[in-house]
């Protein structure tokens, strides 16, 4: 009888081959639930300021679980002992821990599946797949909510220093093209080790890790939160928001099933959790779904204000967007809405699609959450800030803000 070779290799453009190590594994990477982020873009809308970047959150996942292989390899190397079974269930828990990313996730979260975020549904994902494989998730789930006796298990997944961010940096550093987002993986990895169950950094490896924060910032301000990027992803929030008001509205607009779904419900955290058909649907969400609607929208809609907005985002002509240090004044917004209702006869509550103000920020480390531990050769630990010569505490604990305002290119500035 023939069967299925399941321990495969994967070529991968960011670390050459990967393995799949054993069969379960590999069942659990060929489930539809994970079948699915082959078909969700890693950086949403990213690819119309980076025209390579329309690597998946497939290909990320894979990356992801290969960093943890190699770290794990390296702490076991290094005195600390890993079962087989917490070996698995680490590949596992990161494997899966963007499981639950929507199309467009942030577009998504807030809009048709307002405030509730992929985490929350990654782990409804995890544990329908415990359910399905017979309780074979067990151990990948309590890393992955942090409830397993070894806590560095879940710092690897989730952490100022995971291996979740070391993939997504350098690849999407790699697809984008942008160089200065480029990290010393290898050696960040190589220079891990575990005292009193936490995750620390031998101080040979500091100025790694001071590159490795460096970078991420740049790749928040020059890719994440590129302001071209930032205006085509709320565009497409409004788009979203606006379908969802026509369908609720009792108007027919084309879309598939599962996307007809979301918009025409309004669900509360609660609600969607307990909700198996919910969940069903969202498994059938991607990015398909959401641009195959909104080119459709942008040729057919009777509803103008739909069919401006989407051909806005087809064709890339995208609305103006200004970055301040400062909030923009009330006067400024309201005399650009007004512009705005005049030249599109908009009424009041319509130039909001048009005309809108918010804020983003990044911190460069964020000391609210788990801090990165330095280890000196004397065996003293200490936490990143108070070590760096290259980054000053107060440079580190730093909020980096900046508001920006929207509008369309066609309203003339005084």
């Amino acid at each position: 009888m023939h069967t299925i070779n399941k321990k495969k290799i994967i070529n991968d453009p960011i670390y050459g081959f990967i393995n799949i190590p054993n069969e379960f594994v590999f069942d659990v990477i060929q489930h539809p639930y994970f079948q699915r982020l082959r078909r969700i873009k890693q950086l949403g809308l990213s690819d119309l300021v980076y025209p390579g970047a329309v690597h998946t959150r497939f290909s990320h996942a894979l990356g992801a679980m290969h960093l943890m292989s190699d770290a794990l390899q390296t702490l076991e190397y290094k005195g600390h002992p890993i079962s087989a079974e917490e070996y698995e269930s680490a590949l596992l828990a990161i494997l899966l821990h963007d499981i639950g990313h929507g199309p467009f996730s942030h577009a998504l979260e807030y809009s048709i599946v307002e405030n509730i975020a992929h985490e929350k549904i990654s782990m409804l994902y995890m544990e329908n797949l415990n359910q399905y494989f017979g309780g074979k998730l067990s151990m990948a789930l309590q890393i992955f909510k942090d409830e397993y006796p070894k806590k560095f298990l879940h710092q690897l997944v989730s952490s100022q220093l995971d291996v979740d961010r070391l993939d997504y940096l350098s690849r999407d550093s790699f697809f984008t093209g942008v160089s200065e987002g480029i990290v010393g993986t290898q050696r960040i990895i190589k220079m891990l080790d575990v005292v009193d169950d936490k995750l620390v950094v031998e101080k040979k490896g500091i100025y790694s890790i001071e590159n490795f924060l460096n970078s991420r910032r740049i790749m928040y301000w020059q890719v994440y939160l590129h302001k071209t990027v930032l205006v085509a992803e709320h565009l497409l929030m409004n788009i979203l928001i606006r379908a969802k008001a026509l369908v609720q509205s009792g108007q027919a607009l084309f879309c598939s099933p599962s996307l007809q779904f979301f918009l025409s419900q309004n669900f509360s955290e609660d609600d969607f959790c307990k909700s198996p058909y919910a969940l069903s649907q969202f498994a059938l969400l991607d990015d398909y779904d959401i641009l195959g609607a909104t080119k459709v929208w942008a040729a057919q809609s009777e509803d103008p204000i739909l069919k401006d907005l989407s051909q806005r985002l087809i064709d890339r002509r995208l609305l103006k967007i200004e970055f301040s240090d400062q909030p923009f004044s009330q006067h400024r917004v309201e005399k650009i809405k007004n512009a705005s209702m005049r030249a599109f006869s908009l009424s009041e509550e319509q130039s909001r699609f048009y005309v809108f103000t918010d804020m983003t920020s990044n911190y460069l480390y964020n000391q609210s959450e788990e801090s990165i531990s330095i280890r000196s050769k004397s065996g003293k630990i200490q936490d990143l800030s108070a070590v760096s010569d290259q980054l000053s505490a107060s440079k580190l604990k730093k909020l980096e803000t900046k508001h920006f305002l929207c509008y369309p290119k066609e309203i003339k500035q005084d």
